[in-house]
């Protein structure tokens, strides 16, 4: 770490030896062993199993190790040989436990018995499977439907996900929200109407063939490490990767590959950004105003010069609608307004513009930071309408790419897991299985947690995930948890959401999908779709972390058959004994995408879903791709600036994925050993009298009456652009309102919330 009164930014390259070091000290902490370790060279291979972590795409000839530091992350954290048993639960209250730090929690190791808590002595107990079953089905059966949630952590297979789905509406519900309500909802509301399908264009062979690589609020480093490969390839090939990010993070800086022998040996650091832009968060709209400005600036001189254009005439009007409308907004727009939302100068966006306008194929890639804003779609739109201008949707090497997190998450969507009835084949499951599908909207994941404070909401059903953790407003929300008739917990893992429950408390504990599956002693294999829309085959590698283990398609049929009425369209049993049949099923429910499922899915690279959009052909209204006027540069109408405010944005480190904690480091950061950290510029501390290393609370600038705040923060001194403040997540979610959400798409605004910070003298 830097001395103090120096920023932390520290320079290391992403990748090289430091990652090796992360894999190695990892495999140590959970306790496995080398020959359980060697499974991870069968990781994301077409003979193998689909990382647990992120969904980054699978190549057909994948590097001979095919993960990245994340991924072996993820797949030590499962494989652990640390379990905890009966004998551990008795040993530990609940309120015991919720003195744990969260790290601690996941750390103890993997679930091995169903549990059911016991008010009278706050233990969890043993408890048999039948009997789980049975008790949870009494609850169940004894509530109005609607007053159900059946969430969904973005883990399971799209195996598990259809049965799931199916559960949740056959009991009479449409109630299944997901991560993607947290995250990439905003991807999922603005992409079908500028382009006509849910989600991105790009496979991995347009990143061969692309010339330009535009980057918005996606942390390659962290959150999709192998996509490295790819940009590695990209900038040997000379590609400009033209960068906009609040943070200089260090996978868009420069990487060593850990696979080549020459880079490790000599130290030598590919350079991944060719111009990097560090905006102010939320300022993603305005600086896409002004690459919009800059090409339709261009194109009218040139137009005036009698020259070639800037933008591709041809396709938009084949192609497009409201160019007029937008292109009068982009000209109605001063510099000053764009500089001063986006943070930067015009000069530099003029600059990015003009390789922009000088390349023939160009992709956009964006993560959480366009999604996680009040104008998380608009943010979305206005990518694809910097796109648009040149027709970079629809051809090989362009495209629009959303870096989805979950390593299913995607293809919980594909096989019914929404909350849109509009979005299920309501008809088609009506014909299949002979029941009246609900046909009312379900709760999203801000409306279930509403739901769950106003009482409206009995029960939670939740597959995989840390939703008390995941979730804003943790003051609020807590008190709520506990006031739930009944929480069901499926799991691989401790965490929070075990120990803030309901009244009634199951936890389900379930077989990983790295571990060897085997069903009447025949071993069974899954499937899963990538950010591109491929889907994969997956097999289990370890044995099972405890006999008692069900897996996650024998938990689901187990809670169906307690709680529904027999169907004899539906046999649950033998779904569970050969998981080919709910392959056939999904194939039948959805011919388009999965027909031949069960022979298609071992395609190296995996197969793809139908793409409309990158075909050009539309599936809007107008049956065009459209342009979309944005209503405001301003990030935030609801929690505007004040001078005495700072614009939070919440990160991830290289120590987690999501709500699970791998370390309490983040080497990319310069932090050790903490997370109750505040990344600050050093003009924003001397305004505030603060020095580095000083402890402060940070509390939300709102006037709704509730106090949100969270103390013990350490200041660092950081390269954030002024006015802005970076915190880690989850630990800043309790000063997320529930109500500060994306419009629309209802995706927590988790990368702008106005805060204070006070020093605590």
């Amino acid at each position: 770490m830097d001395k103090e009164g120096s920023s932390h930014e520290p320079s290391m390259p992403s990748g090289g030896w430091g990652s090796l070091k992360e894999v190695g000290t990892i495999l140590l902490q959970e306790r496995v062993p080398p020959q359980r370790a060697a499974i991870l060279l069968k990781q994301n291979k077409p003979d193998g199993y689909a990382c647990v972590s992120c969904a980054w795409a699978k190549p057909a000839h994948p590097h001979p190790a095919e993960f990245c530091e994340s991924g072996a992350k993820a797949t030590a954290w499962e494989i652990t040989s640390k379990h905890i048993d009966a004998d551990f639960f008795a040993r530990h209250t609940v309120r015991d436990l919720e003195r744990w730090h969260d790290h601690d929690l996941e750390d103890a190791g993997r679930l091995t018995v169903p549990l059911r808590w016991d008010a009278a002595s706050d233990h969890y107990v043993p408890i048999s499977w039948d009997q789980a079953f049975g008790e949870i089905g009494a609850h169940l059966r004894q509530l109005d439907p609607k007053s159900v949630v059946f969430y969904s952590s973005g883990r399971a297979s799209l195996e598990t996900s259809y049965m799931y789905q199916l559960l949740a509406r056959m009991y009479g519900n449409n109630n299944l929200p997901d991560s993607s309500n947290m995250c990439h909802e905003s991807t999922s509301v603005a992409l079908p109407k500028s382009i006509g399908v849910p989600i991105g264009t790009v496979v991995l062979d347009d990143f061969e063939r692309t010339d330009c690589i535009l980057f918005f609020g996606q942390n390659v480093g962290v959150n999709s490490p192998r996509m490295l490969h790819q940009l590695q390839e990209a900038r040997r090939r000379g590609v400009p990767i033209i960068t906009f990010n609040p943070l200089r993070e260090r996978g868009l800086v420069s990487f060593v590959n850990p696979q080549s022998p020459t880079e490790m040996l000599t130290g030598h650091e590919t350079p991944i950004s060719t111009q990097y832009l560090q905006l102010r968060a939320g300022g993603d709209t305005a600086a896409l105003m002004g690459l919009c400005k800059a090409v339709i600036e261009e194109d009218d001189a040139a137009a005036r010069r009698g020259e070639a254009p800037a933008v591709d005439h041809g396709f938009i009007t084949e192609h497009t609608h409201g160019f007029d409308a937008f292109a009068d907004k982009v000209r109605a727009t001063s510099w000053s307004e764009i500089e001063q939302e986006a943070g930067l100068d015009r000069a530099d966006l003029r600059d990015a513009a003009r390789v922009y306008m000088g390349a023939q194929a160009v992709m956009g890639v964006y993560g959480m930071g366009l999604t996680q804003h009040r104008n998380g779609v608009q943010n979305v739109q206005m990518l694809v309408n910097l796109l648009l201008l040149r027709g970079n949707i629809g051809k090989p090497g362009a495209g629009i790419c959303p870096v989805r997190g979950h390593s299913n998450v995607q293809g919980q969507r594909t096989v019914g897991i929404t909350e849109k009835p509009e979005l299920a084949p309501l008809d088609k499951l009506k014909e299949q299985y002979g029941f009246e599908p609900p046909r009312d909207k379900g709760f999203n994941t801000v409306e279930a947690c509403k739901g769950i404070q106003d009482g409206k909401v009995k029960a939670l059903v939740s597959l995989g995930g840390n939703l008390v953790r995941a979730v804003p407003d943790h003051g609020p929300m807590d008190a709520a948890w506990r006031a739930l008739p009944l929480t069901v917990q499926i799991s691989t893992k401790l965490n929070r959401s075990h120990l803030v429950h309901g009244q009634a408390a199951y936890i389900l504990p379930c077989l990983g999908r790295i571990e060897i599956d085997r069903q009447g002693g025949i071993e069974q294999a899954v499937s899963v779709e990538d950010s591109t829309g491929c889907m994969h085959g997956s097999r289990g590698m370890a044995e099972p972390a405890a006999g008692t283990l069900l897996s996650e398609p024998a938990i689901v049929a187990g809670l169906a058959k307690a709680v529904l009425a027999t169907n004899p369209k539906v046999d649950w049993d033998a779904w569970v004994r050969d998981y080919s049949k709910i392959r056939d099923a999904i194939a039948d429910t959805y011919p388009e995408i999965f027909h031949d499922f069960n022979a298609r899915m071992w395609t190296p690279g995996g197969f793809r879903k139908p793409v409309a959009a990158a075909q050009r052909q539309w599936k809007t209204p107008n049956g065009k791709a459209n342009f979309t006027v944005p209503d405001s540069l301003a990030v935030d109408p609801d929690m505007p600036d004040h001078p005495d405010t700072l614009r939070l944005f919440t990160v991830r480190s290289d120590g987690q994925f999501n709500t699970t904690i791998y370390s309490l480091d983040d080497r990319f950061r310069g932090v050790e050993g903490d997370r109750k950290v505040l990344l600050m510029s050093r003009a924003d501390m001397d305004a505030r009298g603060l020095h580095d290393g000083e402890r402060v609370s940070a509390s939300t600038a709102t006037s709704d009456g509730v106090e949100r705040r969270v103390d013990g923060l350490k200041v660092m001194e950081y390269p954030v652009p002024p006015g802005c403040v970076a915190g880690y997540y989850p630990e800043c979610n309790p000063l997320l309102p529930l109500w500060h959400h994306a419009k629309e798409s209802f995706v927590p605004a988790a990368k702008s919330i106005a805060v204070r910070i006070q020093a605590k003298r």
